[in-house]
């Protein structure tokens, strides 16, 4: 199954994340598929980037967001 979720990066207690489509076999911030965006959360307000196009066409192909991912996609008002 295809998730788009998100992939940490960053820091020691200073968190950065990218949105990545990935099989949810693989490791949380292992192999994906391909790279659709960041979350900052450390800015005021959270700083967002998502390619629109990308997600839309990955969820009609069947990837399912988790919910934290989804709760990002409907603030920024792609879903």
């Amino acid at each position: 199954m295809v998730k788009i979720r998100l992939r940490r990066m960053g820091a020691k207690k200073n968190p950065f994340y990218r949105i990545v489509v990935a099989d949810s076999r693989y490791p949380r911030d292992g192999r994906f598929i391909e790279e659709i965006g960041t979350y900052n959360p450390n800015t005021e307000p959270s700083e967002i980037k998502v390619d629109a196009d990308k997600v839309k066409d990955w969820i009609a192909k069947g990837a399912q967001p988790t919910d934290t991912v989804k709760t990002l996609l409907k603030n920024t008002g792609i879903i």
